[in-house]
């Protein structure tokens, strides 16, 4: 899709790509990356994803717009960018960050375009507010539970699932349903005695429950092998060991709903898709616009039997693509007067789009927590990222749950200490970062060797950044739904 963020896509009057209307299932992780066989990692199990993928289209070029939870949640349910529609960070307690007043989102737009015929229902993580904004038919989430009871308690989910599903097909209602799990997110500082992951809550050892359809998998971290972005410690191997176990819990979840989708009838009438808010809480990860922070897994399965299936697609995209292709699968217009980035990612369904060396994606971070103000734009075509750290003289802030964690405080313990790490960055490079970060993805997939001063480059820092300003001054001016 050629430049799918960079051009504004107005709807006004625009047609539905899909041929009947169909139902959509979001089933969506929370700081998940590629730990999936289907994204050839040869470590963590997932044999349902795995199944989807082979079911449906696996886009290698996918993009969240931001990385961070709230504002991620934002960009799939309103379709803009966090700086655009307010959500500049988390949602939850002392952060309060909430979208603009006058911003809508899709179970809104749904009910309203529809007459109240569309069903929309979010089982699991919300996350974003205010109320009013968000307001789904059918809610079970962490505004009624306990976040691990409805985000990683899968038998639970998949009970409401079944309830969802059931008075969707007894009330004949084409729907849009929201899967939000809580996994793999960290939840060392808050419960240290669940694990780092909450790995062990649920896994039926002594004082920690049971959750019935759950068959833990347990990874000897011994046995892993680190990614190249990360540390290549002990501390490291153990802290992938505990993700890749609530990621199985991810998998064994996923086909917990596509199980009771199956058993609905409603399967063959219904979109799914996966994807995950933000990259891992490692170092690089999450509240980063490099690569590990941004690009993001999405799978599409779709019903229509000409559809492509069992294949990957190149096509640059981002997850402000879902909002309008929810639309696009229900056959729905936005509302009069509605503009938005992205664009429907159904046509890719159908046919491969031939790809362009400027084809772009855009993001834009500002806080997290409300404590870590560092606002970042970046403009990725398919071979070169550029970054602006607007806040640039300060240090780049910390999460809290990522700094408490045992591979930062590794990093920062070695520093400290002037220890040798095996790591491409030294904390002080993580901490302090220019004003202009320019790569070649290409060449340099780490992201190591800022191009920015190089002058056999400037002509192409000339342009992102012209792509960049231009994208700023369009997505401040889209109106709110």
């Amino acid at each position: 899709m050629k430049v799918l963020l960079l051009s504004l896509l107005f709807l006004l009057g625009s047609g539905c790509c899909a041929k009947t209307a169909q139902n959509v299932l979001l089933l969506l992780a929370d700081d998940a990356g590629f730990e999936m066989g289907a994204y050839l990692n040869k470590f963590c199990q997932t044999p349902n994803l795995d199944a989807l993928a082979s079911r449906g289209l696996l886009f290698n070029n996918a993009f969240t717009s931001v990385s961070s939870c709230s504002p991620s949640r934002a960009q799939l349910l309103t379709g803009q960018a966090s700086h655009s529609s307010g959500m500049y960070g988390l949602h939850q307690g002392v952060h309060n960050f909430n979208v603009l007043p006058g911003v809508s989102s899709l179970p809104n737009v749904l009910r309203e375009q529809s007459n109240g015929r569309i069903f929309s229902g979010i089982i699991g993580k919300k996350h974003v507010g205010p109320a009013p904004n968000f307001r789904f038919d059918f809610e079970q989430t962490e505004e009624q539970h306990s976040i691990n009871q409805i985000g990683r308690n899968i038998t639970r989910m998949k009970e409401y699932a079944r309830d969802f599903l059931a008075q969707a097909k007894r009330e004949a209602r084409p729907f849009f349903l929201m899967v939000a799990f809580h996994d793999p997110h960290r939840c060392g500082h808050i419960t240290p005695q669940y694990g780092e992951f909450c790995e062990r809550w649920g896994s039926g050892e002594k004082g920690m429950g049971t959750i019935p359809d759950w068959k833990p998998i347990y990874y000897d971290w011994r046995n892993l092998e680190v990614p190249a972005w990360l540390p290549d410690t002990d501390v490291v191997r153990q802290e992938l060991s505990a993700q890749y176990m609530t990621i199985s819990r991810l998998d064994q979840g996923v086909g917990l709903m596509l199980r009771e989708l199956q058993a609905s009838g409603l399967a063959e009438e219904t979109l799914v898709i996966y994807t995950s808010d933000n990259g891992p809480p490692f170092p690089g990860g999450r509240t980063n616009l490099y690569e590990h922070g941004i690009r993001s897994p999405l799978i599409v399965s779709s019903p229509q039997p000409d559809d492509r299936r069992h294949e990957t697609s190149a096509a640059m995209v981002s997850l402000l693509d879902i909002y309008p292709s929810v639309l696009d699968a229900l056959q729905l217009l936005p509302p009069n007067g509605t503009r938005f980035s992205g664009q429907s990612l159904l046509p890719v369904l159908q046919k491969e789009p031939q790809p362009q060396e400027n084809d772009s994606v855009f993001g834009s971070q500002s806080y997290h927590e409300v404590t870590m103000a560092y606002p970042m734009r970046m403009v990725r075509n398919r071979r070169y990222k550029l970054i602006h750290n607007l806040n640039y003289w300060a240090d780049f802030p910390i999460d809290q749950d990522f700094y408490t964690s045992p591979t930062f405080q590794q990093i920062l313990n070695a520093t400290i200490n002037k220890q040798p790490l095996p790591w491409y960055r030294t904390l002080r490079q993580y901490y302090q970062r220019p004003e202009w970060e320019l790569y070649d993805i290409k060449a340099d997939a780490l992201e190591r060797i800022n191009l920015v001063d190089k002058p056999k480059y400037s002509s192409i820092l000339r342009q992102l950044q012209q792509k960049l300003y231009k994208t700023r001054e369009y997505s401040r001016r889209i109106p709110c739904v």
